[in-house]
């Protein structure tokens, strides 16, 4: 299957980064966190659903209501599915596989016992986007 071009209005963001993900979302009281992490579902949907098949769940949705009703454990599965989604369109795209399940596991779980794995994880997810949006930029599909 050929590439196909992205139009030249259409381009997606490629730069979210931790720094600006935490100082916005204390200026906004959280606000702008629940922004960046629907777009990076909405981003990832557009970005690996004709390869896999699959949509993530949009994140207000989850984090509005499925995370409540679960008691936090829609939470703990919509990071997992997005983090292993995330690795396997890297793969896909022969990008370094830097997001991963088990990267949700290791630094946003137990991550919390050293107070920065959050942050860690938080920061990978992030420029992992990065790295897939501007590979769908340079090469569409």
């Amino acid at each position: 299957m050929a590439p196909v071009p992205v139009p030249a209005g259409a381009a997606l963001r490629t730069k979210r980064g931790l720094l600006k993900f935490v100082l916005l979302g204390l200026i906004t009281f959280g606000i702008y966190d629940i922004w960046q992490m629907s777009e990076v579902g909405e981003t990832l949907n557009l970005i690996a659903t004709r390869r896999d098949g699959k949509r993530t769940m949009h994140y207000c949705l989850m984090f509005f209501i499925a995370g409540w009703l679960t008691f936090g454990i829609g939470w703990l599965v919509w990071n997992h599915r997005l983090s292993a989604r995330i690795g396997t369109e890297q793969a896909a795209r022969h990008l370094p596989v830097t997001v991963t399940a088990a990267t949700y596991w290791l630094w946003s779980v137990l991550g919390t016992l050293i107070i920065v794995g959050p942050l860690v994880y938080t920061y990978k997810i992030l420029h992992a986007m990065n790295d897939l949006s501007a590979d769908y930029n340079m090469r569409g599909i």
